[in-house]
């Protein structure tokens, strides 16, 4: 395990992933309580919301008021999604609240392409393009790639490593094209269809080609390997994950209601702990937090850390 990371970035994304697809309505003063019960947990990166269109994602309509309710704690970056130039403009309203940068993203199934994005390849790429300059005009950065379905998809199946460095290539392209520098990549399992020897394939024929990026790995736990995928990641040096309180969230366009969403911060959080890496985080505070998420939400999380807690107290009292 001489790759294993001392530390690792753990990338909250619970209130944006997990408020788009519960069924609601939940209440803004609700949603911005976890916000801020998340704040005190030791974590540096939260994306509390998505600027998208309600019609399609009416989880969200409040976003503004999401984020001029939230408590902003020092040492907490914060930020949001959004994927044209409308969600742009919401988001800069809130330039002193969120840390406001673009990426460019890409989808590595054109099928999913058409279910989440409704753009086949070149529509995209053309839509990316303009998202672009409008980024660069109105002064903000993009420095990262997202590529979506990197490792699976429910409509198109397999999707080999070679679609995933066809996507990151198209990307780069159109960085080229604008005088940007990208220096890192998501690679998005949206659909749960990653194992331990896909992560290795996909990580290990991107690194071939761009071996300086650096690679964030957004994982889904939608079949139960979710932990065993960051484990795998962690053996490779990957050293920032996205992931959700109690596992909220998942995408609303996959085709599979009711399945799990992303991997439980709280989980990443306690095996990085138990392998001596370094995250920051309180788990104690962490699982409190997910507990409030069930409460918030109604409902059971797919976290089995919440219903058995840390081994801290455990260890304490043997």
């Amino acid at each position: 395990m001489t790759d294993l990371p001392t530390s690792v970035e753990i990338r909250e994304e619970g209130p944006r992933e997990g408020f788009q697809i519960e069924p609601g309505p939940i209440a803004t003063d609700r949603k911005v309580a976890l916000v801020d019960a998340l704040s005190a947990t030791g974590l540096h990166h939260i994306q509390v919301c998505s600027f998208v269109s309600p019609k399609l994602v009416p989880g969200w309509a409040d976003a503004e008021a999401v984020v001029a309710g939230f408590a902003p704690k020092p040492g907490v970056t914060y930020t949001a999604l959004w994927f044209n130039a409308a969600g742009l403009n919401r988001a800069l309203a809130f330039r002193d609240r969120l840390k406001v940068e673009g990426a460019i993203t890409v989808v590595a199934s054109e099928a999913f392409s058409l279910k989440n994005l409704n753009r086949d390849r070149a529509k995209n790429l053309e839509a990316q393009r303009t998202n672009v300059t409008a980024h660069l005009a109105a002064g903000v950065a993009v420095p990262r790639i997202s590529v979506q379905a990197a490792f699976g998809c429910n409509y198109s199946g397999d999707v080999p490593p070679a679609k995933v460095v066809e996507a990151l290539a198209d990307a780069f392209s159109i960085g080229a094209e604008q005088g940007l520098t990208l220096t890192e990549a998501t690679l998005a399992d949206t659909m749960g269809w990653a194992t331990p020897a896909r992560i290795e394939r996909v990580i290990g024929e991107v690194r071939s080609r761009w071996p300086d990026l650096s690679i964030i790995l957004h994982l889904h736990d939608t079949r139960g390997l979710g932990i065993a995928n960051a484990h795998a990641g962690l053996r490779l040096g990957i050293s920032r994950f996205d992931t959700t309180v109690g596992g909220l969230g998942g995408c609303p366009f996959a085709g599979q209601p009711g399945a799990p969403g992303n991997i439980a911060t709280e989980e990443l959080a306690l095996l990085c702990e138990e392998m001596g890496i370094a995250t920051g985080i309180d788990l104690d505070v962490l699982v409190a937090a997910g507990r409030l998420a069930e409460e918030v939400v109604g409902r059971r999380l797919p976290s089995t850390l919440l219903r058995s807690g840390g081994l801290a107290h455990f260890r304490k009292a043997a």
